[in-house]
C-alpha cells in the first residue's frame, strides 16, 4: 500500500464513518483528484462533504474553522506546504486560541494536510519545509506522515480530539510503501506512550538490542525514510549499529522515548530537511543536552538543510537539502565519537 493511497483511504473511511467529517481544498474534485492525487474518487461518493474551493487559503482555513466551531470535522487540504504561510493568521490567531478564549466551551477540531518538501525541483516557493514556524504554537499538534506510521490509524486519533492538527505529508513519500512490522529487513519496536497525554506513538528501528548500539537518529517523514536506508547499510556491510526513532507527532514532542534511547547509546543525531537554525532539531539538541547533561560523549549533532532559498535546478536543490549521502557522512561522524 503506497502512502498516498493508504491517506485516501484513511480520508474515505473518516468520511463513511462520520457525516460530520468535511474534506475542503482546492482542486480536490474529481477528475483531478488534487495535486497529488490523494482526494481521488472521494469526491464521486461524497459529493456533498468534499468540496473544491476558490484559491485562498486564509479563506479555507478560515471557512473549516467556522464550520470547526459549529460541530463539524474539517480536514483541508492545502496544494502546498509553501502556502500555509498564506494562513499562518488563521492558524496561530484564530483557530488554535478558542479552546483557551472560552475556557473549553468552544472547541476548533481542524486538521491542516499538507505536501511538503523538496526533491523535485519545484524550486523556492513550492519545496520549502514550513513547519518549523509552527512548532510551539499553543493548543497546536503538528504530525508528520511517515512510512512507519500507517495514515488509517493516524487519523482515527486526530479526528478524536479537539485541537486543530498540521499534518505534514513529504511529496517524496507518496508513491513509496508504508512498511509493515513484518518487514523482513528490519526489527521493530513501536514505544506507545503511556498515560493521558495523547501523544502519537513513536517507533523504533533497530538491527540488534539497544544497549549494543552506538548512536540514536531521530528523523521524521521523509528524512525518516532516508536514515532508515544508512541505518540499515551500515548495519549491513560494515557492523555499524543504530537505533532509528521515528516519531509521528513531532510537536509537542514525546521525549520519553528519544530519552531512554539517547541515555543507552550517549549519543544523538537529528536530522530535519527543514532549514538550519532556530529548528526542531536544535530544539531537541537544547532539551536533550540538559536532559542527559555529562552523559552523552560528545553534545547533539544537528543536521539540516542549508538556511538559504531552495534553487529550481535540480543539481543547486540537491546540494542544498539533505539527502541519502549527507545523512550517512553525518551518521558515520557521529557513530565514530
Amino acid at each position: 500500500m503506497i502512502l498516498a493511497r493508504a491517506l485516501g483511504e484513511a480520508l474515505e473511511s473518516a468520511l463513511a464513518i462520520d457525516r460530520r467529517v468535511i474534506v475542503l481544498g482546492e482542486d480536490i474534485v474529481d477528475p483531478y483528484g488534487g495535486a497529488f492525487k490523494v482526494t481521488r474518487g472521494l469526491s464521486t461518493r461524497f459529493p456533498e462533504r468534499v468540496l473544491t474551493t476558490p484559491v485562498s487559503e486564509g479563506a479555507i482555513v478560515g471557512i473549516a474553522g467556522g464550520l470547526a466551531l459549529e460541530g463539524y470535522r474539517p480536514i483541508v487540504e492545502l496544494m502546498f506546504g509553501d502556502f500555509l504561510a498564506l494562513a499562518f493568521d488563521q492558524v496561530v490567531n484564530h483557530i488554535t486560541k478558542y479552546e483557551a478564549m472560552y475556557n473549553g466551551r468552544a472547541t476548533c477540531p481542524v486538521i491542516l494536510r499538507t505536501p511538503s518538501g523538496g526533491g523535485r525541483g519545484y524550486g523556492p516557493t513550492h519545496s520549502q519545509s514550513l513547519e518549523k514556524h509552527f512548532l510551539g504554537t499553543p493548543h497546536l499538534t503538528t504530525v508528520a506522515s511517515s512510512l512507519f506510521h500507517d495514515p488509517r490509524e493516524t487519523f482515527p486519533r486526530l479526528l478524536d480530539r479537539l485541537s486543530p492538527t498540521l499534518y505534514i505529508e513529504h511529496k517524496l513519500l507518496y508513491p513509496l510503501h508504508v512498511l509493515e512490522e513484518d518487514d523482513g529487513r528490519i526489527r521493530f519496536a513501536t514505544v506507545v506512550p503511556e498515560g493521558s497525554d495523547g501523544y502519537l506513538p513513536t517507533v523504533s528501528l533497530r538491527f540488534v538490542p539497544r544497549s549494543e548500539c552506538v548512536l540514536t537518529v531521530l528523523a521524521y517523514g521523509y528524512q525518516a525514510e532516508l536514515a532508515r536506508r544508512v541505518v540499515e547499510r551500515l548495519a549491513i556491510e560494515e557492523e555499524i549499529f543504530c537505533e532509528l526513532v521515528c516519531p509521528a507527532q513531532i510537536g509537542p514532542l514525546d521525549w520519553a522515548p528519544i530519552h531512554e534511547s539517547a541515555s543507552v547509546t550517549r549519543s544523538l543525531l537529528v536530522i530535519e530537511e527543514g532549514t538550519a537554525g532556530w529548528s526542531w532539531g536544535t530544539h531537541v539538541a537544547a532539551e536533550i543536552g540538559a536532559r542527559l547533561f555529562g552523559a552523552l560523549r560528545a553534545p547533539v549533532s544537528v543536521e539540516a538543510s542549508a538556511p538559504d532559498v531552495i534553487p529550481s535546478a535540480r543539481e543547486a536543490e540537491s546540494a542544498m537539502l539533505m539527502e541519502e549521502a549527507k545523512i550517512e557522512s553525518a551518521v558515520r561522524a557521529a557513530a565514530l565519537r
